[in-house]
């Protein structure tokens, strides 16, 4: 099984509706500035550039036709690029304040001005500055088998060339059970890899759960996966060494996401020169293991 390089969008399964829950982005402004889009972000900035300075523009028309020096009488046109020079602090020295009037607001738009570039200025810094993992995480979940025994096994990969240290992984399955008085409850399990901690994190990991006695995955085929609507949520958190910041990445993969009988194709290779290379083309590639028939982990 061979599947497309380009990495799945991070955790699509997260993705819920809140019912009964008020849309307030107002309430926590600083928060949804940082975490919408950045051409979202831009959008808003430019926005709100433009309908402020349309703003003020009109305030320069309500002053009366010579509330502004050098400009014609009336245009908005001129008044909306006046107020662009004025917030920008630009002064070309063609057109400038005539009445007290104008003074005033020109001394308010100015200190708006200084107000929202520097507001814009930190946001963009701090959305730019924030530190994150680009961690490339395999499009499936594999059931395959380890010395023999059955395990659940996915790949990581650093996209970039440095290194984090103190890197750590820890994954989950969401199963949806039923307690003895009847009670639906969806509940969260450890799955414990034989490698959780790595001193650095610099090409790529293959984590590794055993399936034993003891997993809570003991005894589920695909159709038992199925009935519990098992989710697999995999967090990953180290120490950047550019940034010597925390950082971290996380996913999630549904039960149809997981591949029975088949393995990680091997991405290692080997260049002409003897160099060590790995090919990331296929890091999602999977091959079917033809020798195991399918049932039970």
């Amino acid at each position: 099984m061979s599947a497309a390089p380009t990495p799945t969008p991070p955790n699509p399964t997260f993705r819920f509706v809140r019912l009964g829950r008020r849309r307030r982005p107002l309430a926590d402004l600083y928060h949804f500035l940082l975490t919408i889009s950045w051409s979202s972000l831009i959008g808003l900035i430019i926005v709100g550039f433009v309908a402020a300075n349309a703003a003020f523009a009109a305030l320069y028309l309500l002053g009366g036709p010579d509330s502004i020096e050098g400009a014609q009488p009336g245009s908005f046109f001129d008044a909306f690029f006046f107020s662009v020079q004025t917030m920008a602090t630009i002064g070309y020295g063609k057109m400038g304040p005539h009445t007290a009037y104008a003074h005033v607001i020109v001394t308010t738009e100015a200190f708006t001005g200084l107000l929202g570039f520097a507001t814009a200025t930190g946001l963009l810094f701090s959305k730019f500055s924030r530190p994150t993992a680009r961690v490339m995480f395999s499009r499936n979940i594999v059931m395959t088998t380890w010395e023999g025994e059955p395990a659940l096994m996915f790949r990581m990969a650093n996209e970039r060339v440095n290194q984090i240290v103190e890197a750590q992984c820890n994954v989950a399955v969401l199963k949806d059970e039923v307690t003895s008085d009847g009670h639906e409850v969806r509940r969260v399990y450890d799955l414990p890899l034989m490698r959780q901690r790595s001193p650095v994190f610099s090409l790529s990991w293959s984590a590794v759960h055993l399936i034993g006695k003891h997993s809570p995955l003991h005894g589920l085929d695909a159709q038992g996966l199925e009935k519990i609507d098992a989710m697999f949520v995999v967090t990953f958190t180290g120490i950047d060494e550019t940034f010597s910041q925390t950082v971290h990445a996380r996913y999630a993969w549904t039960w149809d996401q997981v591949v029975w009988n088949a393995r990680l194709a091997d991405i290692f290779t080997t260049l002409p020169d003897g160099r060590a290379a790995i090919d990331y083309t296929k890091f999602h590639d999977l091959i079917k293991d033809a020798d195991r028939s399918a049932g039970r982990a």
